[in-house]
């Protein structure tokens, strides 16, 4: 991996909030975060700069959290953290080229609901009303019930997140997410960009899947929540 990629791997919500996904987020200087119904995720240039945070402080306000994520995260003086789950950053640079031929139906706006509802049983992650803007998400339904689902979120240069990997508790051990997953690496790969991922370190099955399908675990990271306690 180039040195480029491996810098925009390691602050990657950065790169899509100043790079690709600009319109889904709002800035100040070098701060920004995703609008809220898109995503909760904040992120800034250089978490070794305290201009940098200073700028975070002004986009969230005084007593307002934001959540970073990251290697690591120093919160400097004048603001506290909270909470953080240790993640790994994973690449599907082992993943092979598969042709596939599926029953697997794009989602859009009308799916949302039912989307929603999905998210609130399975709990994969922060999922929005405007989570879909981030681009494709596939979807299986079983009698008109949607059973499982996947996606894209953060995009950079090269780099696309395969996320919101969920499927209903009644209907794991049909590999559903394997269907899915691999298919959201196809279209990635089908605009000649590479598939990453985040999952929770905790996540023992999840990651057996993600390493079994070809994922290589790249880094250790976590997201933090942090809290601006008044600094401006």
């Amino acid at each position: 991996m180039s040195v480029v990629a491996a810098n925009l791997l390691d602050n990657v919500v950065w790169h899509a909030i100043a790079g690709p996904q600009h319109a889904l987020a709002e800035r100040v200087g070098a701060a920004g975060r995703f609008h809220s119904e898109v995503s909760p995720f904040a992120a800034i240039r250089d978490p070794s700069s305290k201009a940098t945070w200073n700028d975070l402080a002004q986009l969230v306000g005084p007593g307002r959290a934001a959540i970073l994520f990251a290697s690591t995260v120093d919160a400097p003086t004048g603001w506290v953290r909270e909470h953080g789950i240790p993640c790994l950053q994973m690449v599907a640079d082992k993943v092979p080229e598969r042709d596939l031929t599926d029953d697997l139906i794009e989602l859009g706006p009308d799916d949302v609901p039912d989307m929603l509802d999905l998210v609130a049983a399975t709990q994969p992650g922060p999922f929005g009303r405007r989570t879909i803007d981030f681009g494709t998400y596939l979807g299986i339904r079983s009698s008109g019930r949607l059973v499982a689902m996947a996606g894209e979120r953060f995009r950079c240069v090269g780099f696309t997140e395969v996320s919101a990997v969920c499927v209903a508790e009644d209907q794991r051990g049909r590999g559903l997410a394997r269907r899915l997953v691999l298919a959201v690496v196809n279209g990635i790969r089908a605009r000649n960009e590479e598939a990453i991922l985040h999952v929770a370190s905790d996540n023992a099955p999840a990651i057996a899947l993600y390493l079994d399908l070809g994922f290589t675990v790249r880094r250790e990271a976590e997201a933090v929540i942090v809290r601006n306690q008044g600094a401006l």
